[in-house]
């Protein structure tokens, strides 16, 4: 009885132990199945759907290939949010670095009055030691604020002459920003004139970097103008502007249309410029070149508030009086008017003294006239000499008595004036001064007479009759790359370039041609040209490339002697190839050893926006 009650007992404890077991068992896998499950969907939900997850008892187990080690970690991070984080078993691998986009290499430069600053990331095997050197030489004892960041990914093949390009442009404008990469040069600066900028766009347009998309822009300021000038006469030649400066559209509008309403035609060459004395420019301006025409002729002269108004000779008194009481009237406050009717001279057969100056095309001067003594004769030889060089002054002038007043005055500034000229004559008579000539300065003409309105006055009679010439003019007049190409064409077409026999020396006889190629690229400066070495197609074709590859940097070497700036040439040999003529005649291969000459033009690449323009973006939007 006892062992029958006893073994009950132990049937019934085995059977609730092995509920017990089987209850666990339940619950464990029940565990594990929604660890899993609940890991596996968060993942999911933040876009680690790259990631695996399986169970090892109560652990999560993570595999797969993590973009980066960033995301590895956020997997991780979101795993610990469902189970307990040490649960969590990391197995992940990070794909290979190797395979991630490098950087942009980027720099900004700033340049201005307090120094050159420069951030951004560039190469881990940039030379810092040279690229800081050269810098400093630019700031010239300025400040230099290096921020600049480095990083070891490949170097493309554009970066570096990308850079030497940016810094070439820096150190000529000492008030810039310049954004460079590898594929993009944005230039932007300001200069101190428009002759400078246009001096500066011809030199920034040449030798632009190959593959390399280049932007540049230059502002000028306004220039300021004083006196403030302009002038307007009408004669038996008919209206013109001696001078003409404005201030504002609205005053260039004014004045246009009342010279035209007088008989002008054409551009009047009006200078937008500070310095004007009141906003009522436009409008004073106006109402004198209106009184010119009421007077049927004359010449009228605004130099800041002042107005000076001269009628031709023979005007009647009555048209005289009644033109200038209605000007005084309707001039605003702030101008001061003068005016004079000229009476003819009492003897006309008598000529008045005279004071030449003649300049040839070649830079001859010529002085020639009365002066009234020794002194005035040396001072007037002294300032020639100062303007134009001793060698290419001769003096013919004589000493007499009885010379206006103010002659020696009017002789000094008709010099002062041939010196705006390339060519041309001045005449200094008393009552007036002649200008004639060529030049390559398109204000020229401004320029002479606000020269003769400061030194004569206001009233001073003179006559300007300037002609601009595109080819004097030192910006404008330059060949562009492609005319300097077409003129060593027609120099080679003519005469070639030839070799010793089999070698790279140049021949002594067409020495002469190097020399005029010389001279053409030295009046062409900063162009990107190839020269390109040829051969016949005698002899195996590797020696054949080998001896025009030769030939090709012999003639780089000439030029290079002849004190040509040639570090943007390059010189490269082709061989045989490109034949422009029959290889089985003597002709034919004596036609094809040849040197050719001939521009590298840049490959045009789309603008992309620079690493400092796409973080300002969300800003400016």
């Amino acid at each position: 009885m006892r062992l029958s009650a006893l073994f009950t007992r132990l049937v019934v404890f085995a059977a609730a132990a092995g509920v017990c077991v089987v209850s666990a068992r339940a619950a464990v896998t029940f565990i594990e199945e929604r660890s899993v499950v609940g890991v596996r969907e968060v993942l999911i939900d933040q876009g680690h759907d790259w990631a695996s997850v399986v169970s090892d008892g109560l652990q999560v187990v993570l595999e797969g290939q993590a973009p980066s080690e960033a995301v590895r970690f956020r997997a991780i991070s979101a795993a610990g949010s469902i189970v307990d984080a040490s649960r969590v078993i990391d197995n992940m691998d990070v794909i290979d670095s190797q395979s991630i986009a490098p950087p942009e290499f980027a720099i900004e430069i700033l340049r201005n009055d307090s120094g050159v600053s420069l951030i951004g990331l560039i190469p881990a095997d940039t030379d810092r030691e040279a690229l800081a050197e050269r810098i400093a030489d630019i700031a010239d004892g300025q400040d230099v604020t290096d921020l600049l960041e480095v990083a070891d990914y490949p170097v493309p093949e554009t970066w570096q002459p990308a850079l030497n390009y940016a810094l070439r442009a820096l150190s000529d404008l000492p008030r810039s920003k310049i954004s460079v990469s590898s594929k993009r040069v944005l230039v932007n600066a300001i200069t101190d004139s428009e002759l400078e900028k246009a001096e500066l766009e011809s030199n920034l347009s040449r030798n632009k970097p190959t593959n390399v998309w280049v932007t540049v822009d230059l502002t000028a300021p306004r220039p300021v103008i004083s006196p403030f000038t302009t002038r307007f006469a009408i004669d038996e030649e008919g209206a013109r502007f001696d001078a003409c400066a404005v201030d504002s559209t609205e005053a260039l509008s004014a004045i246009v249309a009342a010279a035209e309403d007088a008989g002008f035609t054409g551009d009047p060459g009006c200078i937008e410029a500070l310095g004007v004395p009141s906003r009522t420019w436009g409008e004073a301006v106006a109402l004198s070149i209106t009184a010119v025409k009421d007077l049927g002729g004359g010449t009228v002269t605004i130099s800041d508030t002042d107005i000076a108004l001269v009628a031709q000779q023979g005007t009647a008194q009555t048209t005289f009086d009644r033109v200038v009481g209605q000007l005084e009237n309707a001039l605003p406050d702030v101008y001061a008017l003068a005016s004079d009717l000229p009476r003819a001279p009492t003897d006309p057969s008598a000529g008045p003294p005279q004071f030449t100056i003649t300049r040839s095309p070649e830079g001859a001067v010529q002085l020639r006239g009365r002066v009234p003594d020794e002194l005035t004769n040396t001072t007037a030889g002294n300032y020639a000499s100062a303007k134009f060089g001793q060698s290419n002054v001769t003096i013919g002038t004589r000493v007499v008595d009885d010379l206006p007043s103010g002659w020696v005055i009017r002789v000094l500034a008709g010099i002062e004036a041939m010196s705006e000229l390339s060519n041309g004559s001045v005449v200094v008579e008393p009552a007036s001064v002649t200008v004639r000539g060529k030049t390559g300065s398109e204000t020229a003409q401004a320029d002479i007479s606000r020269l003769l309105i400061d030194k004569l006055g206001q009233s001073a009679e003179f006559d300007i009759e300037v002609e601009y010439v595109k080819e004097l003019d030192p910006i404008a007049g330059l060949p562009t790359p492609e005319e300097c190409v077409a003129k060593i064409t027609e120099v080679t077409a003519v005469r070639k370039i030839t070799f010793d026999p089999g070698a790279s020396s140049i021949t002594s006889d067409t020495t002469a041609v190097v020399d005029e190629i010389a001279d053409i690229l030295k009046r062409c400066p900063d162009l990107r040209i190839e020269i390109a070495g040829y051969t016949d197609s005698q002899g195996r074709e590797e020696m054949n490339a080998q001896l025009s590859q030769e030939r090709a940097s012999a003639v780089l070497d000439a030029l290079r002697a002849r004190r040509v700036p040639v570090s943007s040439f390059e010189a490269k040999g082709y061989g045989e190839a490109d034949p422009i003529a029959d290889n089985d005649t003597a002709e034919g291969r004596e036609a094809n050893r040849r040197i050719e000459f001939r521009l590298i033009v840049p490959e045009t690449t789309p603008e992309v926006p620079t690493a400092l323009e796409e973080a300002e973006a969300p800003a400016q939007e």
